[in-house]
């Protein structure tokens, strides 16, 4: 079960199958049979006992639910429940409680607050200073992620905050003023592509490929961001999402929509870089390069998470740096020579190197590091 925050006290319930609770009025038995979007009837007010783990839920109309056999749920709870043991007091048992993003950020702290959180961010965080930094260090590139909602700026739906088309605009100007390119990556898709925090997941769940008119959407998010930057001097290219799930996004639909995010790219540019991403999780890495997704400055994205795999972690220093040039570059070089896509490197991770294992690494090899 997964909560959906409405307001502070406000929230629907999902079942991990995807429906939601629904209750129709005073008396009724409680199902989970609603699909989405749920509204009024699947909308339930959560009360908590001074943040402990016993809770109480009514309806709108002030009812209560409650459990007076195993398996059932009713609204008719006579008067107000005390916190003592009745059938209308319950225990919430947190599962999971590390969902992070912005979806959870601007419902979490509300519209106000969120927004004075985000721009104090978006003013902060990365700055004209940067652009100038990392173009002095040879850099010339960046890779620039945006959510869906960029393209109802400056009202998104809620619970997200305007700003982020501002945020966008300042960066192809100072990569401008750099000679720096750029790189738009689709990084949430609505209805979340992988279920994680940074593609703006409400709950953890995938539901991108289920929704036609999620993916619909998407493609006029992809034909904003074309129609707004494809003449604009500072950009490469145009990533159509990023790291969709192997396991929840099927490839005839990842296809299909790749290729139809290409034609609608291409309608603004004949030569801005279409960047496609490999699915994360157990897919076949040549997966993209045998679809036939078109024909023209073609880019597959390939993501590289040594940090997670044992077998790397079981590594030393020395022989992580030793596996990318003896084993992972005679693959990217066999990808690159074949007569398709180009190949791109978006993301790679590997265990802490030890500074000894930093100075060794071979000229053009970098390693970059943040901290907290």
């Amino acid at each position: 079960m997964t909560l959906w925050r409405v307001s502070e006290t406000e929230f629907q319930l999902r079942t991990l199958q995807g429906q939601f609770w629904t209750c129709d009025g005073q008396g009724c038995t409680v199902s989970a049979t609603a699909e989405a979007p749920p509204a009024t009837n699947e909308t339930f007010y959560i009360e908590r006992l001074n943040n402990n783990s016993r809770i109480h839920i009514r309806l709108q109309s002030g009812t209560y639910l409650q459990a007076l056999t195993e398996n059932q749920l009713t609204a008719d709870y006579a008067g107000t429940p005390g916190w003592d043991d009745n059938a209308a007091t319950f225990e919430m048992a947190i599962i999971s409680n590390n969902l992070h993003g912005d979806f959870q950020l601007a419902n979490g702290y509300g519209h106000d607050k969120a927004k004075e959180v985000l721009e104090e961010h978006r003013n902060s965080f990365i700055t004209i200073e940067d652009f100038d930094f990392i173009s002095r260090h040879g850099i010339n590139t960046v890779r620039i992620p945006v959510g869906w909602w960029i393209a109802f700026d400056p009202d998104p739906p809620a619970p997200f905050i305007g700003g982020t088309l501002a945020a966008l605009d300042n960066a192809f100007s100072w990569a401008q003023t750099y000679d720096i390119k750029c790189i738009i990556d689709l990084h949430a898709a609505p209805g979340s592509q992988n279920g994680m925090e940074h593609s703006a997941s409400r709950d953890g769940s995938v539901d991108w490929p289920t929704s036609q008119d999620y993916i619909e959407k998407t493609f006029d998010v992809i034909d904003f961001l074309a129609s707004r930057y494809a003449k604009h001097p500072a950009l490469l290219g145009i990533e159509l999402l990023n790291e969709p799930s192997a396991a929840s996004v099927p490839l005839d639909i990842l296809l299909s929509y790749y290729q139809q995010g290409h034609r609608i790219v291409r309608k603004y540019s004949p030569t801005a870089f279409v960047i496609v991403c490999q699915r994360i999780g157990n897919a076949d890495p040549l997966e993209l390069f045998q679809a036939n997704i078109g024909f023209t400055n073609i880019v597959v994205d390939l993501h590289y998470y040594n940090l997670f795999d044992t077998f790397f972690v079981n590594l030393s220093s020395a022989q992580n740096i030793d596996y990318i040039y003896k084993s992972r570059e005679a693959q990217l070089q066999q990808l690159a020579s074949a007569s398709g896509p180009l190949v791109f490197i978006g993301k790679d991770s590997f265990p802490a190197l030890t500074p000894l294992a930093k100075y060794n690494l071979k000229p053009n090899w970098f390693v970059y590091e943040c901290s907290d």
